[in-house]
């Protein structure tokens, strides 16, 4: 769908970002060779591989709903400082960091509805 010259982002297409996101954050990273080039057991050329830090899901949540946060405080305060006429904050300033926002902001709603979903299926499981 094109509107006005500009092409409109559907959901699938989000869909498909966000899972080459995921994809790309499971990936083991992989450590620069030591000064002499060698990596695992003095073989030259070959990578050393560390292994994945653990994330806790609770100290991965808050972070999110901080950087949400974080959006929100930013976007109102461009707002904020362009009704007061600050030369160096643009109308499109403004509307692009609300525009961020709302997207952070929705979507950390429909985290919490699948999470929900998710708490209301276990609930209803057979034992």
């Amino acid at each position: 769908m094109k509107t006005g010259g500009i092409a409109g982002i559907d959901s699938s297409q989000i869909q498909a970002m966000m899972a080459q996101l995921k994809a790309a954050a499971s990936r083991p990273q992989v450590a620069v060779p030591d000064a002499a080039g060698l990596g695992v057991a003095g073989v030259a050329g070959t990578p050393t591989e560390t292994p994945a830090a653990k994330v806790n899901f609770s100290d991965a949540l808050k972070a999110q709903l901080d950087a949400v946060n974080g959006s929100m405080v930013e976007a109102g305060a461009k707002g904020n400082a362009f009704t007061r006429g600050d030369d160096s904050v643009s109308l499109s300033d403004v509307m692009i960091s609300m525009q961020k926002a709302s997207i952070n902001f929705q979507a950390s709603i429909q985290v919490r509805n699948k999470l929900v979903s998710a708490y209301h299926d276990i609930m209803n499981m057979q034992v």
